[in-house]
């Protein structure tokens, strides 16, 4: 696998970073990488204002069609604007859920009318959207979801409870999946509905988290309504729909991501460094491993990359999440014991959090988001390796 620039990547990676240098100033810059997994909570007007420079500019959505305001990007240029805006400590997107997941969904398949009705909003940042998926009893078993909506008119009504809903909080709009078939169950009866957040009848509720602050949110739908042509595809197909969404989180964000990871690991041997801790055999074995790890990890996500078109999972694609949440997670042990006694102490009161502290509260629940280690084995298990599912036991 040839990991080197093309001439015309070359080209474009040289014009991704003089367009940040040029605008990543003032407040921006001021800001650095403000936000992001974990501190989600930091910064949010001047990312928002960072958005839709982004959007006025055309660099957001490089990877939509031309025709519907995208650049058409190849995944290779995809993957070098996400290394280099990370490098490059810009304040972290706020449009993720927007142009990650619903827009390529509604390119694939919503009507014509939605596309028009969403995707320039998204693009230039004017839209933020949430996902309302998992339930209390409807998270790595999806499929368990019962929130339902029911048709009155032209309009259809939304109840039910969602959970772990990121960035609720400012979303203008959610795709919500709903049951619309009461006697259905299962796979079968569900539908993929746009439902504006601003309105009476939907409650959010912050999650506090292990470093005090709040990401995540549970969100109640109490008559909630929405126009009846805000079914994606058809209604009872939302299943199908949902996967595809699902399968467009792809790993072009994850390098921008293993960018940051590395930072972090710069900053853990750093420490260890200045705690004379790196001529420990121990500590500078589990320093090399996470070195190699992290590099590895890279390699993977670009190889589950190569010819990628389309909601498709590649084999190296479905071992990501459990890849990176992993080795994530272990960083964060690694940091607390190379900090020794200090890392038990807080910055200041009443709960600061010093970052590497930050880093190990928060890493416990990578393991667990967007479907947990024991899920995703199952998932390599029987859809990879071609394993026999597991028992399932009876209710």
């Amino acid at each position: 696998m040839d990991l080197r620039d093309s001439t015309e990547d070359a080209a474009f990676r040289q014009e991704v970073r003089a367009w940040i240098s040029d605008n990543r100033v003032g407040e921006f810059a001021e800001s650095g990488d403000v936000g992001g997994p974990g501190r989600e909570h930091e910064g949010f007007e001047v990312r928002l204002a960072w958005e839709r420079v982004l959007g006025d500019a055309g660099w957001t959505c490089l990877g939509w069609p031309v025709e519907w305001g995208g650049r058409g990007a190849s995944i290779a240029q995809q993957v070098i604007w996400n290394e280099e805006y990370v490098r490059a400590s810009c304040p972290a997107r706020v449009g993720v859920f927007g142009e990650g997941l619903l827009g390529p969904t509604l390119i694939a398949y919503g009507s014509e009318d939605q596309k028009r009705r969403f995707l320039e909003p998204i693009r230039t940042g004017r839209e933020l959207w949430c996902q309302g998926y998992s339930e209390p009893d409807a998270g790595s078993d999806l499929a368990s979801v019962r929130t339902s909506a029911v048709l009155d008119g032209d309009e259809w009504v939304i109840n039910g409870q969602k959970v772990w809903t990121s960035l609720a909080q400012w979303a203008d709009w959610c795709f919500v999946l709903a049951r619309t078939d009461p006697v259905s169950s299962r796979h079968k009866g569900l539908s993929y509905i746009l439902v504006p957040m601003h309105q009476p009848g939907i409650e959010m509720r912050p999650i506090i988290q292990l470093t005090g602050t709040s990401e995540f949110n549970e969100v109640f739908f109490d008559g909630a309504r929405t126009s009846a042509d805000m079914v994606v595809g058809d209604v009872g197909e939302g299943w199908r729909v949902a996967l595809a969404t699902l399968a467009f989180e792809r790993g072009v964000a994850l390098l921008g991501h293993q960018v940051r990871f590395g930072r972090e690991l710069d900053n853990v041997i750093d420490i260890a460094r200045d705690r004379g801790l790196t001529t420990e055999p121990v500590v500078r074995q589990r320093l090399a491993q996470a070195w190699l790890t992290l590099s590895i990890l890279r390699m993977n996500t670009l190889r589950s990359l190569r010819g990628l078109e389309g909601p498709l999972s590649t084999p190296e694609a479905s071992i990501s999440k459990l890849f990176w949440g992993t080795w994530h997670r272990d960083l964060g042990e690694l940091a607390m014991d190379v900090s020794g006694m200090s890392s038990q102490i807080l910055s200041s009161a009443p709960y600061q959090l010093a970052e590497l502290q930050a880093l190990f509260l928060f890493s416990r629940a990578d393991t667990i988001y967007g479907g947990s280690n024991e899920i995703q084995r199952n998932i390599v298990a029987e859809r990879v390796l071609g394993l026999p599912p597991e028992p399932k036991g009876s209710l």
